[in-house]
């Protein structure tokens, strides 16, 4: 059987959970992309119109680019578009990721300038589409054109996603499900009014009902053979997504200076990859990262061992 590993997956009640949880996310990122693109446009356009300087046209002819995630040196044009953003941010004194975006870009792609008010590590993405949910909740939480949004609503389900994403078992408890169904269905109570949110707000409903080892919203449950089918596909197309995101959001945070991922983190991670053939195959290149990195961590611990 070709998904036997993911049905035995299945058969654990905080790891279905965990699925669940994940999927409804990825409808998130469904309803909100194309509102937030075409809201994004809106908030370029209302700068430009509301800066004089910026109402030149001008084009930055500096190549101005940030240093790692630092951007200090500018030209007047692109200063003045780091002064916007930072006008219109809603937390400007903490770290903002410069070194997301293409700041000679900001005067013509309203995408560029909503990188800046999204977490690190978005450089190479030039689309809303290609966002996950956790970039585009950030915009929300840290652009004030969405400032009719409660931010504690947004924040909330931020919270719910990095601890989701950074579940080193990948299962979640029943309690943790009820809470991250609250906090989601609160912020998308907000967005009601724009159809795709409220469409996908509709298919987490159903996720969230179902037993997901024998029914995906929008596709009829009838005997095993379906689940064997296009059911299980869908399941399976989902948990690589969400493998993905916690995968490079594990790596791309060891990344950053100072900071450590612990060592029983990676080995559980590890572990639960290498036990499930499957997700050892597709994820093998992560795996091999993984593995890099629990080497140096044993190391620094034998080493500090060895001082002892």
């Amino acid at each position: 059987m070709v998904h036997e590993d993911l049905f035995a997956r299945l058969n654990e009640a905080g790891y279905k959970n965990w699925l669940k949880a994940g999927y409804c996310l990825l409808k998130v990122k469904d309803g909100l992309w194309e509102y937030v693109d075409s809201e994004m446009r809106i908030f370029h356009n209302t700068i430009i119109e509301n800066n004089t300087f910026l109402q030149r046209g001008q084009m930055c002819r500096s190549n101005c680019r940030p240093r790692g995630n630092q951007f200090e040196s500018a030209c007047p044009l692109c200063n003045e578009w780091k002064m916007e953003i930072l006008r219109h941010h809603t937390k400007p004194h903490c770290i903002i990721n410069w070194g997301n975006c293409r700041p000679w870009l900001w005067s013509s792609e309203h995408w560029e300038l909503a990188k800046a008010f999204m977490p690190r590590g978005l450089a190479d993405l030039s689309r809303a589409d290609q966002c996950d949910a956790a970039a585009l909740l950030n915009l929300l939480h840290f652009c004030d054109h969405f400032s009719f949004i409660n931010p504690n609503n947004v924040t909330e389900v931020i919270r719910c996603r990095n601890e989701l994403m950074h579940s080193c078992e990948m299962q979640v408890s029943n309690e943790w499900m009820a809470r991250f169904q609250k906090n989601l269905e609160q912020l998308l109570l907000t967005l009601r009014h724009i159809p795709k949110v409220a469409a996908a707000g509709q298919q987490i409903q159903e996720m969230l009902s179902v037993d997901l080892s024998l029914h995906i919203p929008g596709v009829d449950s009838v005997d095993g053979a379906t689940v064997d089918g296009v059911l299980i596909e869908s399941i399976s197309q989902c948990e690589t997504e969400l493998l993905r995101e916690s995968l490079k959001d594990l790596l791309n945070n060891s990344e950053l200076d100072g900071n450590v991922v612990p060592l029983e983190k990676l080995q559980n991670i590890d572990r639960f990859l290498s036990s499930n053939k499957d997700l050892e195959e597709e994820f093998s290149t992560e795996l091999q990262s993984l593995r890099v990195l629990e080497a140096k961590q044993l190391q620094g611990v034998n080493a500090d061992n060895a001082e002892r």
